[in-house]
């Protein structure tokens, strides 16, 4: 669900590389995708002319995510198991069958804000009425206070500890150097994919622009200067290399400067501890019962919501924070979504997260910081490059959460939600919604725990219905063990928790 950088202008260390952060999959989500009834409605790219988001930056990116994680061994196996002996592999003899047929999906529901600060009542367990709040249009983003009880949250915290959690982000390696290496491309065309304006010069901020994701360090205009200074890449000293400049450099001279420069954990684009808790069928009670409410609160299809991840419980110590991100990632004819690739026909290389929706849960109150920033919500427009002005960058949830739009208090029990993609207009997944930018702000004193329920659905309708349709198959013809891969952990099942 992401991650953060390396300088870009500071060469290919950045220009060239993405991490997926918690299975919060690739951070930055660009457009949107096809939709259709058919099986064979094909997914629809939408091409913007954001640098950042570009199809072809996009590749290089994703490439050399897939080198540093090792996806590449994976996507090797998939096209043998694809291209390989039939009598081996009983798969090609369906699909030489032709598409299976999948039911056409009703529309996804999809709250109305009405206009930020409205107030409705509803009733997600008995004998109890919650309200929802709107707290902004763009992303359309509600709150609601008292969505679990104290003890829920207390429930969940143990649950995650029994389980242990892992760190959410692994610290740069070697290997980060190893996979530029990799990347044919010349230094020409890697000035211009950071040049954003065409003006010939890299100024800082296109350069803190590519810095989202790369080596796993978030970048800041003094780290960029600082490298600019001890490789000699600015004689002049102005911030700015113009192409000259950048020809002249030896692109080793900052892997070797990355590599001297041990990153810690206030350095990285995510500094937290994170695990998962199985929701479905068998799962701990109050785990289902949670689910159940989410159901009733975003009113999608219990295919939708039991088919999605299972709960992520994340916990960022004093000093913990979460660089601004959305949730979803980029969908080109390049990538699969994570959750339907089991069962798409397509054999493509990447695969990124759908989450159409994200409901966070806060489950303690927070002594100080900690806040969920959305720093350009309901903003009249969207630039991304005017996220970064006058060496303040809004994305940077350590320095500048106090200068984001919109920030969200921790408060125990209090969940919010949010759709992280706008409406197709035919009731499906239209384009991301660049406005869901958000992180998690600097924790300055004590500990702070959420957990993120996300909403997964494919943008492609016919996909998302062939997926769910195998699902249920296979529920009906192997059980449990014939689930996804989530749907498997019972290993807090049968937990008596004293609370």
């Amino acid at each position: 669900m992401a991650a953060a950088a390396a300088a870009a202008a500071a060469a290919a260390a950045v220009a060239t590389g993405r991490q997926r952060p918690e299975a919060a999959g690739p951070q930055w989500a660009p457009p949107g995708l096809g939709d259709g009834d058919g099986e064979d409605a094909p997914v629809r790219p939408l091409y913007k002319p954001r640098g950042i988001c570009s199809r072809a930056y996009f590749l290089v990116l994703m490439v050399f995510v897939h080198l540093y994680l090792g996806n590449v061994l994976a996507l090797l196996f998939f096209v043998h198991y694809s291209n390989g002996d039939e009598s081996s592999d009983p798969a090609p003899q369906r699909r030489a069958q032709g598409p299976r047929p999948a039911p056409a999906l009703g529309p996804l529901t999809r709250l109305e804000g009405i206009k930020v600060g409205h107030e409705r009542k509803v009733q997600l367990v008995s004998d109890k009425d919650h309200f929802i709040r709107t707290l902004s249009l763009k992303p359309l983003l509600f709150e609601i206070p008292g969505f679990l009880s104290d003890e829920e949250c207390r429930l969940i915290i143990h649950l995650a500890q029994m389980k242990g959690l892992q760190r959410s982000q692994i610290l740069p390696t070697e290997e980060y150097e190893e996979a530029m290496s990799t990347l044919q491309l010349s230094q020409l065309e890697l000035f211009q994919l950071l040049d954003q304006n065409r003006d010939g010069r890299l100024q800082l901020r296109e350069v803190l622009a590519q810095t989202r994701l790369g080596n796993g360090r978030w970048m800041t205009p003094e780290n960029i200067q600082e490298m600019y200074s001890a490789i000699k890449a600015d004689p002049d000293g102005d911030g700015v290399l113009s192409l000259q400049e950048f020809s002249s450099m030896d692109l080793r001279d900052f892997h070797k400067y990355m590599r001297s420069h041990k990153a810690e954990s206030s350095e990285l684009v995510r500094n937290s501890h994170h695990t998962w808790l199985y929701q479905g069928e068998g799962a701990h009670h109050v785990m289902r019962a949670i689910r159940q409410r989410v159901l009733r609160l975003t009113r999608l299809s219990p295919e939708i919501v039991e088919l999605s991840e299972p709960l992520q419980v994340v916990r960022y110590g004093e000093g913990g924070h979460y660089h601004a991100h959305v949730d979803s990632g980029p969908v080109y004819p390049e990538t699969i979504c994570s959750h339907t690739k089991l069962v798409a026909n397509e054999s493509v290389p990447f695969e990124t997260s759908c989450r159409y929706m994200t409901v966070l849960f806060y489950l303690n109150n927070v002594t100080a910081g900690g806040e969920t920033v959305f720093p350009v919500a309901d903003n009249r427009t969207y630039d991304e490059m005017s996220l970064i002005q006058d060496n303040v960058d809004l994305r940077d949830t350590r320095r500048h959460c106090d200068k984001g739009n919109l920030r969200v208090k921790p408060r125990q029990g209090t969940a919010v939600f949010w759709y992280n993609y706008l409406p197709d207009g035919q009731g499906w997944v239209g384009d991301v919604d660049d406005y869901s930018l958000h992180g998690g702000c600097l924790v300055t004193r004590g500990t702070k725990w959420i957990a993120n329920n996300w909403i997964n659905v494919d943008p492609s309708r016919a996909r998302q219905a062939l997926f769910q349709q195998e699902m249920a198959r296979l529920a009906r013809e192997g059980g449990a063990d014939a689930q996804p891969e989530w749907a498997v952990d019972r290993a807090y099942r049968d937990a008596r928790v004293e609370l």
